[in-house]
């Protein structure tokens, strides 16, 4: 299966890139970039070195498709909603990375992204692309959007207890804690190594945009309206996302309860993990356990004292924040087992 990844040379692009040349029923045919084009990918992504000889190309809507039976994107957001309706009809299918087809409502883009969608139609068609929650769409889809990576965090963490129907969904508290990488390759003054270490930084404490796909997904499940409140800081690493959700019983809830819950929801799961152990210093989801993984993990308090469920995960923000996410779509879209090109363990320490 030929396989071309349009705007290759971010973070993204380049784990996408990674995992496909391991992939061992694939072949990466093209990959581009007008900032790098003419380039090889080892110039941008040194950790390819001595495994492929591609070089860049230029980002081509109406010629892509002629080169690839399978097409990912990895550009900016709002880029994709300029020429999807041209790939569209080429029959292709699409696996995309960025913000541009995750809401269904046309009307949350001017809310949450500032521009008015340029293609409104195909929002509908684009299936949401988090796998736990929508496979069976995502099998025959011809354009599945991934999530953002913090919305991927919280919505798995939220989801079992959400559909379960024993909370407040009129208030979800949702924290996120980003690594660097979350911000993209592109350096900012923000991003400069002076400014980010030794941060913890709350750069986004109201008004997040992963908010709209949170609640749009935690509506689906639970066929009742949501509120989430999301604050996300910046803090001193490069990978990982560790999301802490605080939700509200309605009456009393057991710790047996709520292992119940997680495990009938993600019953045979391939990605998701439960930790809540009672010895070590790895009590609890931590980021660093998922680096360079297509994991989630997921443990969770019962706070009796507040009437209160707090629950925790971990991914790995490029992974099933974004690429390793694309991947396990592309296999389920194939037909392949979920885990080929994925079956990476983390490592210890990093």
């Amino acid at each position: 299966m030929r396989i071309g990844i349009f705007g290759a040379s971010g973070y993204v692009g380049g784990e996408l890139i990674r995992l496909l040349l391991q992939h061992p029923k694939v072949e990466v045919t093209t990959v581009t970039s007008n900032t790098y084009a003419g380039e090889y990918v080892y110039r941008v992504h040194p950790n390819l070195r001595g495994e492929t000889n591609l070089r860049f190309v230029r980002s081509n809507p109406s010629t892509i498709t002629d080169e690839c039976d399978l097409l990912f994107i990895a550009t900016p957001h709002g880029v994709s909603s300029t020429f999807m309706p041209e790939l569209i009809e080429t029959g292709i299918r699409i696996i995309d990375a960025s913000a541009d087809f995750r809401l269904k409502n046309p009307k949350d883009y001017p809310v949450w992204y500032n521009w008015e969608h340029r293609c409104p139609e195909l929002l509908e068609k684009a299936v949401y692309g988090l796998p736990e929650l929508h496979r069976d769409e995502i099998r025959n889809a011809q354009l599945v959007a991934c999530p953002g990576c913090m919305a991927a965090g919280a919505i798995l963490a939220l989801a079992p207890v959400v559909k379960d129907g024993r909370i407040e969904t009129d208030r979800i508290i949702v924290d996120s804690k980003v690594g660097s990488s979350g911000a993209g390759a592109k350096p900012t003054r923000s991003s400069h190594h002076s400014e980010h270490y030794s941060t913890v930084r709350p750069y986004k404490p109201v008004g997040h945009r992963h908010t709209a796909e949170i609640e749009q997904e935690l509506r689906l499940l639970s066929g009742r309206d949501v509120v989430v409140s999301m604050s996300a800081h910046a803090v001193n690493m490069v990978r990982g996302i560790l999301t802490t959700c605080h939700v509200f019983i309605k009456g009393e809830i057991t710790p047996l309860e709520v292992w119940r819950m997680y495990r009938g929801f993600y019953r045979g799961e391939p990605f998701i993990r439960f930790v809540r152990d009672r010895k070590g210093i790895y009590r609890y989801p931590d980021p660093k356990v998922v680096v360079g993984t297509n994991y989630c993990d997921i443990g969770f308090e019962v706070d009796g004292h507040a009437h209160r469920l707090v629950l925790i995960s971990a991914i790995d923000n490029l992974m099933k924040g974004a690429a390793g996410t694309a991947v396990q779509n592309m296999n389920i879209m194939l037909g392949y087992d979920e885990r080929e090109g994925l079956r990476v363990m983390g490592l210890h320490p990093v």
